[in-house]
């Protein structure tokens, strides 16, 4: 699976530690950015380029860190064909993607640290939607939104 990762200043640590990690567990990594530290850059900036990785197909699923993972969600929901949602626990990590298909997990690296980020990425890359009835329809209305929402 080809994922993609990028982050903040604020989720720079973070998501140079989650690349290393990831790369040492066999996966494909596309590293979006940024890639130097740089205090004044913002989370929609990488939201976008991240969310384009995947609604491109480039990337099949993706982590956005920024300081709490919430402007990063904020930021990436509003592109056609993002299911981004902030995971601090281990259920709604892999429950995210079973249920609701979420395609970008959102990490605050000024909440979690490094050893609980790579078990939440380690969950959500190892889930898999279950398109059971009821979440087919639920995420049939979701994409209805999406599509009529202008």
């Amino acid at each position: 699976m080809k994922l993609s990762i990028a982050s903040d200043h604020s989720g720079f640590e973070m998501k140079t530690q989650l690349y290393e990690f990831l790369n040492n567990y066999g996966y494909e990594i596309a590293d979006i950015g940024p890639y130097s530290y740089d205090a004044t850059d913002d989370y929609p900036d990488y939201a976008i380029k991240i969310g384009y990785s995947i609604t491109s197909h480039k990337s099949a699923k993706g982590i956005m860190i920024c300081g709490s993972g919430v402007g990063a969600s904020v930021a990436a929901n509003k592109l056609k064909g993002i299911r981004a949602g902030v995971c601090h626990d281990i259920y709604s990590a892999h429950q995210g993607v079973e249920h609701d298909d979420m395609n970008l997990l959102c990490l605050g690296a000024r909440i979690i640290g490094i050893e609980l980020a790579k078990e939440l990425v380690i969950s959500f890359l190892n889930a898999e939607f279950t398109a059971e009835q009821r979440h087919q329809r639920r995420l049939n209305k979701i994409l209805d939104l999406e599509q009529n929402n202008k």
